[in-house]
């Protein structure tokens, strides 16, 4: 009929309320008016009631992914690592000391040997122009000089104690000194390397390859740094009697947000966990999950939590959805949880299901707050584990903890299962290809997120969530309309992102 209205699209509201389960690649947005600059995208958020964020990452409590070192680089970026408990207590813990005592954005590994130990190969020094001598030999340790690859070399007899011919008391700067500092430290000293030292332990080591390398990275934004100073660095703990003792060594640790890790959050164990650290450590936020329904969230939101986790099955490695027919698509699950959170204050990580900068723009923009990743991070640098390398290419292991092999570790209790007699899996182990540093691909991904949020016509992530409530428009598209999306019709083609 002349004069009728055309629909163009369909608001949110209505899309998720037809019955179907959607993924990110599901639905697609309609373009909005854009009338700012990309660079004009604020994507400063909430990880939780009381914790913020410059942008919208969070590093997944997984042992092939979150350490100490993707926590300094993730909080040096602007975002947070949740470090995984996939071990003991204390050694948890000392990887959030270890995070929390650095200012610079990477880890060091330096070698070290005690002063009555010999160099015996050159192979000892690695790549490294220097072998540090402490009094134990570790890095925990008074540090007494330095053995210089240079001088090693001009030895008649490589097997001569080190204090023999070590430098003693060489330069050193404190570990309070930032990266800028510690740059600007080794270029007037003319240094190639300079320790970082905290009451007389070495802490880190900055060489001038180092200082290069960073430097050739995109600009480092804000931090995310707590009241003190530090790295804002999470810790995951599980659901048991004995995670009461972990959460107070992590605590203790300086872990400024603690996430209770379990594939199905609705569960009376995480409700009393949450109500008994929420009433040990008021000061620290409390994060449940995971969570993919309506019901769940408001389950966990009447127990105190700071902050729900979505995600069922959704994860490249997880298995959940085929092997217990639970879950739900990650788009769904988003929109819905966000929708009822939002009424307490309680920001939403959409956890799982994340390969592009188009999904993390989804995931926001259908409420979540941030966006926790593990394969998109797992192939980097600061991951855990040695590359590989298989066919040319060159990879990391990637292990859902829901695989055999990472529940011989303990991750079964994340499953409910480390008192069952049978073991099922929920996850799988593989490989994923070397990305590099966090340092380079997270601020690349942050600008293409800001792209499709002046596409959006959103400004910020209140935007984008007002805007989904009001005048944006949604669509599913059909297997085809994928296919379109994306690449096709080449012989051959290179991805190149940046």
């Amino acid at each position: 009929m002349d004069g009728a209205p055309i629909e163009d699209g369909f608001p949110a509201v209505k899309l998720f309320n037809q019955g179907y389960s959607y993924t990110y690649d599901d639905v697609i947005f309609h373009p909005g008016y854009i009338d700012f600059p990309a660079d004009a995208v604020q994507l400063g958020t909430k990880l939780s009631r009381n914790v913020h964020l410059s942008i919208p990452c969070v590093a997944s409590p997984m042992d092939t992914v979150t350490e100490s070192a993707m926590a300094v680089a993730m909080a040096t970026v602007g975002g947070v690592g949740i470090i995984h408990s996939n071990n003991s207590a204390a050694e948890q813990a000392a990887l959030v000391r270890s995070a929390k005592s650095r200012r610079v954005p990477f880890v060091s590994d330096p070698v070290v040997k005690s002063a009555f130990d010999s160099v015996d190969s050159v192979s000892d020094f690695g790549s490294a122009p220097y072998v540090l001598v402490t009094e134990s030999g570790t890095a925990k340790s008074k540090m007494l000089g330095v053995v210089l690859r240079s001088d090693w070399e001009k030895l008649s007899d490589k097997g001569v104690k080190v204090c023999e011919y070590m430098v003693s008391s060489p330069e050193s700067v404190p570990a309070s000194y930032d990266f800028e500092q510690v740059a600007g430290y080794l270029a007037a000293k003319k240094l190639s390397f300079v320790p970082l030292v905290r009451d007389d332990e070495v802490v880190d080591v900055v060489t001038t390859a180092d200082v290069e390398r960073i430097r050739g990275f995109p600009k480092l934004g804000m931090p995310s740094l707590d009241a003190k100073g530090e790295f804002l660095v999470g810790a995951a703990i599980g659901t048991r009697e004995s995670d009461k003792e972990r959460l107070e060594h992590l605590v203790k640790a300086g872990a400024n947000v603690i996430v209770l890790d379990s594939s199905q959050g609705n569960s009376i164990y995480q409700i009393e966990m949450t109500k008994y650290a929420k009433k040990m450590f008021p000061e620290v936020d409390v994060i449940g999950g995971n969570v993919v329904t309506i019901r769940q969230a408001q389950n966990l939101i009447q127990a105190g939590v700071d902050g729900l986790r979505v995600g069922m099955g959704s994860g490249s490695i997880c298995t959940t959805q085929e092997v217990c027919a639970v879950g739900r698509g990650q788009a769904t699950a988003v929109y819905k949880v966000s929708s009822i959170a939002e009424r307490s204050g309680v920001p939403v990580i959409a956890d799982g299901g994340i390969s592009n900068s188009g999904h993390i723009v989804k995931a926001l923009t259908l409420g979540a707050s941030t966006v926790m990743m593990g394969s998109f991070l797992a192939g980097s640098s600061e991951a855990p584990g040695a590359y590989e390398n298989k066919n040319g290419l060159k990879i990391k292991k990637y292990r859902g903890m829901g695989s055999l092999e990472a529940m011989t570790k303990g991750s079964d209790a994340r499953y409910l299962g480390d008192t069952a007699k049978l073991k099922i899996a929920q996850g799988v182990v593989g490989a994923v290809a070397d990305k590099g540093s966090v340092l380079k691909f997270i601020p690349y991904t942050m600008q293409a997120v800001k792209q499709g949020f002046q596409d959006l016509g959103a400004s910020s992530l209140q935007s984008a969530h007002d805007l989904l409530r009001s005048e944006l428009r949604l669509e599913v598209r059909t297997g085809a309309a994928q296919v379109e999306g994306g690449v096709h019709g080449l012989v051959s083609h290179e991805k190149k992102y940046f």
